[in-house]
């Protein structure tokens, strides 16, 4: 099964779908880290797309789409993968259709996750994560703290604030990219009956893990 998450930046896809990941043993396959981690290493890939990341700009397809068709390939996402962050348009999305369908594969899910602005930003200034690559745990200093500031719970390692994550000014300049470049997915998607729309929000006291297990039900009616 192939599912796709939805959903502006800090909204949760990395959270519900890390737990989803967890709970079926499919790849959680990033683009945001695939790019970090070769940021952080100064590979070539690395240092483009951090020309476009540290501005709040998407990266070009041209070096995305390639990454993203060699991941699928591999053997750990023969079974299912849920994509978080990709794809971000349509041309991605029509491009996917073509991967997939070349690996006798679809989108069979997307969710799509629904956030106030004001609760977003709030989020990612006070969002921090594992330095561990291995490990990458996501952690809010506000909503889920670690329980010893500064160390993940998990592999004990360093927490930091992503680059891109400590600047409103580049926050912003994200949320009017996806507002314009990727919220026309949602559409897209829903003309082939796959969305399901979720509201993640602190005033309704439903967060990403509440969302993410009633993800993990309805794939297992699914299977």
């Amino acid at each position: 099964m192939i599912i796709i998450m939805l959903g502006a930046q800090g909204t949760g896809k990395g959270t519900v779908a890390g737990i989803i990941s967890e709970q079926t043993n499919w790849p959680q396959i990033s683009t945001g880290d695939i790019f970090r981690k070769n940021i952080s290493e100064k590979t070539e890939l690395g240092i483009e797309a951090n020309k476009y990341m540290s501005k709040g700009n998407l990266v070009p397809d041209e070096i995305t789409i390639p990454m993203v068709a060699d991941r699928l390939s591999q053997e750990d996402a023969k079974q299912g993968a849920i994509l978080d962050g990709f794809p971000r348009n349509i041309k991605q999305a029509q491009k996917l259709d073509e991967i997939l369908k070349d690996m006798g594969k679809q989108v069979d899910l997307v969710v799509n996750l629904s956030t106030p602005r004001e609760e977003i930003i709030d989020r990612m200034l006070t969002r921090v994560v594992c330095s561990n690559p291995d490990c990458k745990t996501t952690y809010n200093t506000k909503l889920h703290p670690p329980k010893v500031e500064g160390v993940c719970d998990k592999c004990g390692a360093p927490l930091k604030q992503r680059e891109d994550d400590s600047n409103s000014e580049a926050i912003n300049r994200r949320l009017e990219i996806y507002e314009n470049q990727t919220a026309p997915l949602v559409e897209y998607y829903k003309e082939k009956g796959v969305l399901r729309t979720e509201t993640v929000s602190v005033s309704i006291n439903r967060m990403g893990k509440d969302v993410a297990q009633d993800i993990i039900q309805l794939v297992k009616k699914g299977e």
